[in-house]
C-alpha cells in the first residue's frame, strides 16, 4: 500500500468514526467531562463528544486532502502519528484532567488501545514505509 492509499483510507475511516459518533452513541456521563454535548459512547464503547466527532471529521477530510499528493501524505502521516500518541498518553493520565483533555474531549477508556492502533499504522507510513519498497 501506498502512503498516499493511506491517507485516503485513514480519511475515510476518520470520517465514518466521526459520523458515527452521532449516529451511534449511548448515553453516558462522566465527571471530568464539561463538555458535554453529544457526550456518550460510540458503538457503546469509545467516550465520545461533540468536539470530539468534529476532531475525527478534521482529520478525515486532512487524510482526504492529503491523499492527493506523497509529500502531504506523508506529513499527514507523521503528524497522525504524532498527535495519536499523544492522545494515548493523555488517556492515561487522569491528573490535570488531562484524560479529557481539560474537560473538553474524552480520551479515556476504549480511546486508548483505539488510538495506539491509529498512532501505530500513520507512523508505518509517516516514519517507515518507503514508496518503491516491495515485498516479493
Amino acid at each position: 500500500m501506498t502512503v498516499q492509499r493511506f491517507a485516503m483510507i485513514w480519511g475515510i475511516l476518520f470520517l465514518l468514526i466521526g459520523i458515527g459518533g452521532f449516529l451511534f452513541v449511548e448515553p453516558h456521563t462522566h465527571p471530568d467531562v464539561t463538555m458535554e454535548a453529544g457526550l456518550g459512547l460510540e458503538l457503546g464503547l469509545f467516550p465520545v463528544n461533540l468536539l470530539h466527532n468534529l476532531v475525527h471529521i478534521a482529520f478525515g477530510l486532512w487524510g482526504l486532502l492529503a491523499a492527493r499528493s506523497l509529500g502531504a501524505a506523508r506529513g499527514y502521516a507523521k503528524a497522525t502519528a504524532i498527535i495519536y500518541s499523544l492522545f494515548v498518553i493523555m488517556g492515561l493520565i487522569p491528573a490535570a484532567r488531562l484524560w479529557t483533555t481539560f474537560g473538553l474531549v474524552p480520551l479515556y477508556g476504549h480511546d486508548i488501545w483505539l488510538h495506539v492502533i491509529l498512532a501505530a499504522g500513520a507512523a508505518y507510513f509517516g516514519f517507515i514505509k518507503r514508496e518503491g519498497d516491495v515485498r516479493r
